[in-house]
């Protein structure tokens, strides 16, 4: 996964969020487009349920998929 590839899912208009899948196995979700952050190899992204920040290398990105929203 590169920088501008991820700049580009984040700028999308309309936004798509998407869930990031890390080679470690865990998954992390992008609802939002103020809820990331691409700084060089690294992307930032808030987790609104813990009120934190986890920093991810874009190496370690195995592949992203979007989120599938539903209605309730």
């Amino acid at each position: 996964m590169n920088a501008e590839t991820l700049k580009k899912l984040l700028t999308d208009q309309p936004f798509k969020p998407f869930t990031l899948h890390m080679t470690n196995g865990e998954t992390h979700s992008v609802r939002h487009p103020e809820m990331a952050w691409v700084v060089g190899g690294k992307i930032y992204v808030h987790i609104p349920d813990k009120n934190h920040e986890v920093l991810c290398s874009l190496l370690h990105i195995a592949s992203v998929h979007p989120v599938l929203m539903v209605n309730s």
